[in-house]
């Protein structure tokens, strides 16, 4: 079993300075990045108004596949064009961690 996790940190338009308008743009991230069958949410920067953590995890029988699931989140994420993607962080953990 293989488990992996991502954690994107976004900066968000500048209308976004209320909780509820981060809201806005952090709801539907989160729903789509479910479609891939991954648990996701959003896990930082939950007070401050222009920026988000939205974290990512996967589990999987195989290396690759948490790999291609976690590129295919990748993806979706960058090519969101009301957000700015400023970094990403993935992890892998196997049987032995």
């Amino acid at each position: 079993m293989f488990t992996g996790t991502m954690i994107f940190d976004l900066l968000l338009p500048g209308d976004s300075r209320s909780l509820k308008a981060k809201r806005a743009y952090v709801r539907p991230i989160v729903a789509a990045l479910r479609r891939f069958e991954v648990s996701a949410a959003e896990v930082g920067a939950q007070d401050l108004h222009g920026r988000a953590e939205i974290g990512v995890a996967v589990v999987a029988a195989e290396p690759s596949h948490v790999g291609e699931v976690l590129d295919t989140c990748e993806r979706l994420v960058a090519g969101r064009p009301e957000v700015e993607l400023l970094s990403v962080r993935r992890r892998l953990y196997g049987d032995d961690d």
